[in-house]
């Protein structure tokens, strides 16, 4: 198996002084995309193929989260925080626009309708959940799940490309290494009282607190004291951390459902980012291809 290298070959379009300088970029969408690149190789894809896939799809979801940054409060700000805003629009913007040059540089014009047409749906998802949270008409365990959602929409479009043998666990694969991601996202967030607000913490306190926790939370919901006070009166890292390990568990299941024993051992060795004590069982099934 060839080395997976899309950080490597990301870098020349990610890593820019003026964004590094005044902004702070999303977390990258790494393990999906190793996901991908080693199933579309393990598909017999070529390796040139396989890294312009993860690649491109790579650089299309930091776009949508780069965008997912961005402050939409009304009202003066400070001058540093309306360049970060506009640095993240921007940046965003050129991250997600990339896919067409790198495509279409391949001759790939049916791919690039594809994926336009996979981030239009996740658009459209996303619009809805900002007015359900508008309403206030999310609940915690609803977030998680509809954030895998989103996750997954991109990584979706590669299904009939990984080898026929693992098309059918193709989703539940994707779906399991996603819920993972979000996750660990949740616990970083929790440790950010200026990050708390419409998190899976936010969601769980105005879902199971009391009248007054809700009110104050959603009159200062980025007051560190209070913020603090919450995570820990309701055990929240606790809590993820369980969820966390009930997510590796599922991915877990479903590599045990691999006919490689190789492969399995591959996407196992990604997942261990997930968890350090992450381990595959040995009885995965009968190939060592």
């Amino acid at each position: 198996m060839s080395a997976y290298r899309i950080p490597e070959i990301a870098k020349k379009y990610v890593e820019y002084d003026m964004i590094r300088d005044h902004t702070e970029l999303p977390a990258f969408p790494d393990s999906r995309a190793h996901l991908l690149y080693t199933l579309l190789l393990d598909g017999k894809l070529p390796r040139e193929r396989s890294e312009l896939y993860a690649l491109v799809v790579w650089l299309v979801q930091l776009g949508l989260d780069t965008h997912d940054l961005v402050d939409n409060r009304s009202g003066p700000q400070p001058r540093r925080e309306m360049r970060a805003r506009q640095l993240l629009v921007l940046a965003g913007n050129y991250f997600s626009s990339r896919f067409y040059h790198l495509l279409s540089q391949a001759g790939q014009i049916e791919m690039i309708r594809r994926i336009s047409s996979a981030v239009c749906e996740v658009n459209r998802l996303k619009m809805s959940l900002y007015a359900r949270m508008k309403q206030r008409k999310v609940t915690a365990d609803e977030y998680i799940g509809i954030h895998t959602r989103l996750r997954t929409g991109l990584f979706e479009l590669f299904e009939n490309l990984v080898d026929e043998r693992v098309q059918a666990i193709y989703p539940d694969l994707l779906h399991g290494f996603t819920r993972c991601e979000v996750v660990m996202e949740e616990l970083k967030r929790i440790e950010s009282p200026g990050r708390f607000e419409g998190s899976w913490g936010y969601w769980l306190i105005l879902q199971d607190g009391t009248e007054e926790e809700r009110r104050k939370l959603t009159q200062h919901p980025r007051e560190e004291g209070l913020i603090r006070q919450l995570v820990a009166k309701y055990n929240l890292t606790a809590r993820l951390t369980e969820l966390l390990r009930q997510s590796v568990a599922q991915v877990q299941s479903v590599l045990r459902m691999l006919e490689s024993d190789r492969l399995a051992a591959e996407l196992a060795q990604i997942a261990g980012k997930f968890l350090p004590s992450f381990t595959m069982q040995p009885a995965v099934t009968n190939e060592t291809r």
